[in-house]
């Protein structure tokens, strides 16, 4: 801390303190123009910098791959390169910090939100996390790690308590915050919308102030989750720094009465204060009194860097030799995701990419279209198609769409997402009505299906005529952020050809938690049996098959947890029926997490390739060529079924809550953990990824001579490239306590690395494991615990191929601090 902060502490108002800690609007903090203080700009979000605008258009960003794409990387320095790259995109928005990384563990396979976090296994998230928090802040961009704490579910998360024994916490769900503090100096948290044991995580003292502040030693700030505080005197006190968004809800004037009442003492309140302008100061925002600007800038190197790790998060599952594919195969390329861009999941994550490239377009690219021919085959939309085009939308200054229009403008799509600045300020952003004129014109006719959903009250018509109705009967669904219905759907027979206008009216309403408006309408007309039989007939006439299925961010998604993990739709029959027309079948997956696979044995070659940013389909194109290498390892364990992940359970308590309670009833036991405590074997493990060349591991050393006494040792092993071209794998290094007064998994991840190598090329790997690495957190006595014993080292390529052993024993116990 300068003196210039401390000097400007003494120097201000309580009004002009308690302006710090709340927001102006969505994305700012207020200047204090009296004492020269600017203005505090943050943004979303975690693989991309969105800017100002709303979650549906605004100013065009890189989108970079998502959370658990880097998960699969295992690639730290890629991380802090991707960090580097996203404080770039952030300044081009104009703001000083980024609302990311988001670190929550992957406690069930169904969470909506799994795509946005990196792993599983805290180690690997909480490593990723310190390399991206390090590249963001190396170049002055805050880091706000998110979401503090026990955020694994989507389902009533903003009233739902996560009830977490502390052990559980200490072990598997605090980590990649502890590293982040320590170890990366984070200058920014964000508290999560739950309630941890019964208590908001933004007014909980022992986990903001007792863990954070006081045992790690952090001194950036907490923010809260957007409109995620409840109180005035209790957020502060437990220390809750921000309060976001603006305008003040539990601040201002409720503030500075709990100053004067003696509920906030001023000496808490200057703390506070005191964290905002350590960080406006570390930012660079304490002096930046610039006007706001956005740009969209599209950096050749941004692309390239997007590209390239998109190409290593892809993981490669079963390959019996058919990829690389064979130069000059006549391909068919079939699935819904073959010509769209999946390239994000939903909710806070997404932004107006500058450009999207569909595997189709990058084949293309590649190929030459000559040699490729297409059949979608079936669809996987969660809603129906949504209506494309630029439509002119009408703003009323009321809920009753009465009178004439106060502001006329355009917009990009039959969706919109209004929150702060609506029609240029000419209506209240919570109170007003408006109604957007569309057209559509069918390519093939039949009855189809137009659907709408909304955070608000709406209805379309299609030539004057009401097809679907989310007004007379708007029942709270699983859309937007649980704000908005779950989607209405009417039909009506259209003719190919033919124009018809489509109208879509809609209405604020009173919101839950969240202030917004919302809606998204969509067209479509469905698949059936012709369409598969016209896809396995085009696979047939094609030397290869290339399937690409999966999910997209309308199920991958903030605010939504997934019903379960068979793929969405007909897409299993799809693949059942092309691997029955064509013996040369790969199948290419992009999906937020796992997926049930009853297909597996009856294709070649299966590709996860998850949501890998703009150049998704370019980077999906360079591994099915072998123009580069897939670099992944799964970051999640694939079940062999839904029921086989740790958090499915009869008692609705454990998953997906009951009460306002959801019960981690598994305790340290996530993810290959569970599957090691049941002997369960998973479809594919931790860890698990294939490549176009081979590894062998050996000669497995260990320099224990600080083992006894601080609990450290070294252990290096030899790496070598067998095959016959250039490649990467991931040497995984596990620690077992066969032995211990308290249960403990059969083994747990403790360190790693990625190697690159060149064909027949060995290198010694060097993996450093501390005290930490052999402890387990004892809750009664308050401190983590290395017990006497033997421990045995166990390195290898994912969770169930761990060649290599040794072992070490210890004599004494160890007791170290939290």
């Amino acid at each position: 801390m300068t003196d210039s902060i401390d000097q400007l502490l003494s120097a201000m108002t309580l009004d002009e303190k308690v302006i710090l800690l709340s927001g102006e609007d969505f994305w700012s903090v207020p200047s204090v123009e009296r004492l020269g203080i600017g203005k505090l700009r943050v943004t979303d979000g975690p693989n991309g910098a969105r800017g100002g605008g709303s979650l549906i258009g605004g100013v065009k960003s890189a989108s970079f791959p998502v959370g658990i794409a880097i998960g699969a990387t295992w690639n730290v320095e890629l991380a802090r390169e991707i960090g580097t790259a996203l404080a770039e995109e952030v300044k081009s928005k104009g703001a000083h910090m980024l609302l990311a990384p988001t670190v929550n563990i992957h406690r069930s396979v169904t969470n909506g939100r799994n795509f946005e976090c990196y792993s599983e296994d805290p180690i690997l998230s909480a490593e990723l996390a310190v390399g991206y928090i390090e590249g963001l802040q190396g170049q002055g961009i805050g880091a706000t790690i998110k979401h503090f704490v026990g955020n694994e579910s989507e389902i009533e998360r903003t009233t739902m308590s996560s009830e977490i024994d502390e052990r559980s916490l200490r072990e598997i769900y605090l980590i990649p915050f502890e590293w982040a503090v320590k170890k990366a100096g984070t200058w920014g948290v964000m508290s999560s919308y739950n309630r941890l044991n019964g208590t908001f995580t933004s007014e909980h003292n022992w986990l903001l102030s007792t863990v954070l502040r006081s045992e790690w030693g952090y001194d950036g700030i907490v923010m809260s989750d957007w409109f995620g505080s409840h109180s005035t005197a209790e957020t502060v006190n437990a220390g809750l720094d921000l309060e976001m968004p603006g305008p003040s809800r539990d601040r201002g004037q409720k503030l500075i009465d709990a100053v004067h009442s003696g509920t906030v003492s001023e000496a808490t309140l200057d703390k506070r204060v005191r964290a905002m302008l350590r960080l406006m100061e570390r930012t660079g925002s304490l002096d930046d009194h610039r006007p706001h600007h956005e740009e969209a800038q599209d950096r050749p190197e941004h692309r390239a860097l997007i590209r390239r790790a998109g190409a290593e998060a892809a993981v490669l599952l079963k390959n019996d030799g058919i990829l690389p594919l064979t130069p000059g195969a006549r391909l068919a390329v079939i699935g819904p995701n073959a010509k769209r861009a999946q390239i994000m999941g939903g909710g806070s994550a997404q932004l107006n990419a500058h450009y999207r490239v569909s595997p189709w377009e990058g084949l293309v690219a590649q190929l030459g279209e000559q040699r490729l021919s297409y059949a979608p085959g079936c669809g996987n939309d969660r809603f129906e198609p949504l209506l494309r085009g630029t439509f002119e939308v009408d703003y009323f200054a009321n809920e009753k769409l009465e009178g004439e229009p106060v502001h006329t403008g355009t917009q990009e799509d039959a969706q919109a997402f209004w929150i702060g600045n609506v029609a240029e300020g000419k209506v209240d952003p919570l109170h007003f009505s408006a109604r957007i004129h569309a057209s559509f014109t069918p390519e093939r006719s039949g009855t189809h299906r137009v659907g709408i959903y909304s955070a608000g009250f709406a209805k379309v018509f299609v030539d004057g005529r009401l097809i679907a109705d989310a007004w007379a009967n708007w029942t709270k669904g699983r859309t937007f952020f649980e704000e908005g219905c779950d989607e209405v759907v009417g039909a009506i027979d259209l003719e190919a050809g033919r124009t018809y206008s489509v109208t879509i009216e809609f209405a604020t309403k009173n919101f839950a938690t969240l202030g917004l408006a919302a809606f998204a309408c969509g067209i479509g007309l469905p698949l059936g049996e012709a369409d598969i039989a016209e896809a396995a007939r085009i696979a047939g006439e094609g030397e290869i098959a290339v399937v690409f299925i999966g999910r997209n961010g309308e199920w991958d998604t903030e605010g939504s947890d997934l019903p379960g993990i068979e793929l969405p739709g007909r897409q299993n029959e799809l693949v059942a029926a092309v691997a029955s027309a064509s013996p040369n079948t790969v199948v290419v997956l992009q999906t937020g997490g796992p997926v049930e696979m009853p297909w597996l044995s009856s294709v070649r070659a299966v590709l996860q390739a998850w949501y890998p940013g703009q150049e998704a389909g370019n980077a999906i194109a360079d591994v099915l060529t072998g123009a580069a290498e897939p670099g992944g390892r799964l970051p999640q364990t694939f079940p062999v079924r839904w029921a086989d992940n740790p958090a499915h359970s009869q008692d609705r308590e454990v998953y997906p809550g009951l009460e306002g309670k959801v019960r981690y009833e598994e305790g340290i036991f996530v993810g290959y953990r569970h599957c090691d405590r049941l002997g369960m074997t998973p479809l594919f493990p931790f860890g698990f990824g294939l490549g176009y060349t081979g590894f062998a591991l050996g000669d497995l050393q260990l320099e224990t001579s600080r083992f006894e006494a601080e609990g450290e040792l070294v252990a290096t092993v030899t790496v070598k490239n067998t095959g016959s071209r250039a490649g990467s794998t991931v040497v995984q290094l596990y620690v077992s306590d066969d032995v211990s007064s308290s249960p403990r998994p059969e083994k747990e991840l403790k360190a790693f690395a990625k190697v690159a190598l060149a064909a027949g090329e060995s290198r010694e790997v060097t993996l450093k494991l501390d005290a930490r690495c052999f402890a387990f957190f004892r809750a009664e006595a308050k401190h983590w615990l290395v017990e006497a014993g033997l421990f045995k080292i166990l390195v290898g390529q994912s969770s169930a191929d761990l060649p290599l052993s040794a072992a070490v024993t210890r004599n004494t116990t160890l007791m170290l601090p939290v």
